[in-house]
């Protein structure tokens, strides 16, 4: 289970970052940033967060809401990079992007960042530590994987609703083989990513917006 080992490590105020969306066909690319408080944190934070993969949807959805509504004990920043920017500058570095967003878009300035995986973003407003499987052992980063794949899953789910046929609010833009079918019946969207081969190869009529 995640705990704040690291946190407390690197003192001063730190955040956790992780990213959601590197891999789906359709949508943008997610991170959230999240600095939590354990002087104020809520007890069975604690003990009930953890990587988001691990949790169901329903526990995810839990956690998301409790995060938001904690106050001090929980600050939020989330960023994103388009499918344009994806398909501009390819999804790595449209995530490291996303990642940087979402570390200034915090109501507060870190003095480090914990961010998942083993390589560091460029160009941090602050002093970054990868840590590989960060969301299972860092209490930020799983907040911030939590807090990621909400948020991208309620965009998705949304888009699934303007966009029918393709399965976004159940698949989250991944290449599902309902998802795929839908590209080659129906064509991309103007979310599609371009870039990636299923689309490039598959995709016929564009749907406007």
């Amino acid at each position: 289970m995640p705990d704040l080992t690291l946190e407390r490590s690197l003192g001063g105020i730190v955040c956790g970052v992780d990213e959601v969306g590197r891999g789906p066909l359709a949508g943008p690319v997610l991170a959230a940033a999240v600095v939590l408080d354990p002087s104020c944190l809520p007890p069975e934070m604690l003990d009930g967060l953890d990587d988001s993969k691990a949790l169901s949807a329903a526990r995810r959805e839990h956690w998301c809401a409790a995060l938001r509504a904690c106050g001090d004990a929980a600050a939020i920043g989330i960023g994103a990079a388009s499918v344009r920017e994806i398909d501009g500058i390819n999804i790595l570095r449209a995530t490291m992007l996303a990642m940087r967003r979402a570390v200034l878009a915090l109501p507060v300035r870190p003095d480090a960042a914990l961010v998942d995986g083993d390589r560091a973003p460029p160009d941090f407003p602050c002093p970054v530590h990868t840590v590989v499987g960060g969301d299972g052992r860092c209490l930020s980063i799983a907040a911030a994987s939590i807090v990621a794949k909400v948020t991208r899953d309620r965009v998705m789910a949304e888009l699934g609703r303007r966009y029918a046929g393709y399965g976004w609010e159940r698949n989250a833009g991944y290449g599902t083989a309902e998802h795929r079918e839908a590209i080659r019946r129906l064509g991309v969207t103007p979310h599609h990513r371009r870039s990636f081969a299923p689309v490039r190869q598959n995709g016929h009529t564009e749907i406007l917006a």
